[in-house]
């Protein structure tokens, strides 16, 4: 669902064979039916990347069924886990470090050797402007979205000269599956998040599919160790003309609801 499913089918449009390695396994189902029906190529794999044989069997999967890998998206996460450092439980700190990020070493782990066999490839890694940007009570997502943009880097350095790309993706807000509920019920929430924008608008999972499918093509031969902003503009903004112009409009707009 969301940028995972959006991305599988931009790159099965694109040729890909893509293999989708989720934890859900009905809505990885009906996204690979949806991704055949358009004559494209996807099989799924139910794995709980948290785990280290939930990676490896998914890498050796996609391995088995295709002979090569060239491309890894790394887009799991695990409950935006809210708190500060007093009040987050380690229990959740684990478990979104463990999704987060230590799935993408994991995959990083297990992807490369095989990415080395097909002469290279790119991996592409989902950040978050809040990867650059942080707010009050979500340290957990904060800090795991920052590491991800230095583990990038850090691959990057590591494997480029065996012509393996890694780069990470840093959206603003998406409306996704999950959120859209809660906006068609406060369609005037999602009009204020909008105004924070630029563009005047969230982004779609469509919006991040584009940006991965393009890092992961010869387009970006050159390109390596990268966070790309993709956020309509939104953290380009200096804070208090953004300040000022958000107060202008809750005041023009009473009805303005809030989700926090």
């Amino acid at each position: 669902m969301g940028i995972g499913g959006a991305t599988a089918r931009r790159l099965a449009s694109d040729g890909a064979r893509v293999l989708i390695a989720d934890i859900e396994e009905q809505a990885a189902k009906t996204n690979a039916q949806t991704i055949q029906a358009a004559g494209g190529v996807a099989e799924v794999i139910v794995a709980d990347v948290s785990s280290l044989d939930g990676v490896r069997s998914a890498i050796e999967r996609a391995v088995e069924r295709w002979d090569r890998l060239d491309i890894v998206v790394n887009n799991a996460y695990s409950g935006a886990y809210r708190g500060s450092a007093v009040e987050l439980s380690e229990e959740h700190w684990d478990r979104g470090f463990d999704v987060g990020l230590k799935a993408m070493y994991r995959a990083a782990k297990y992807a490369v050797p095989h990415l080395r066999q097909s002469g290279g490839g790119a991996i592409v890694n989902l950040s978050s402007v809040h990867g650059m940007l942080v707010s009050p009570g979500a340290l957990v997502y904060e800090t795991v979205k920052s590491a991800v943009i230095g583990l990038t880097r850090q691959l990057a350095a590591e494997y480029g000269p065996d012509n393996i790309r890694v780069n990470a993706i840093c959206p603003g807000h998406i409306v996704t599956e999950r959120i859209q509920p809660q906006w068609q019920a406060h369609p005037e929430g999602l009009r204020f998040f909008e105004e924070h924008y630029p563009l005047r608008r969230c982004g779609k999972p469509e919006d991040i599919a584009n940006a991965i499918a393009f890092l992961c093509s010869e387009d970006a031969s050159f390109i390596t160790g990268q966070a790309l902003v993709v956020d309509g503009g939104m953290t380009l903004q200096l804070q208090e003309n953004l300040a000022v112009h958000v107060g202008h409009y809750t005041q023009e707009h009473p009805e303005t609801w809030l989700p926090y």
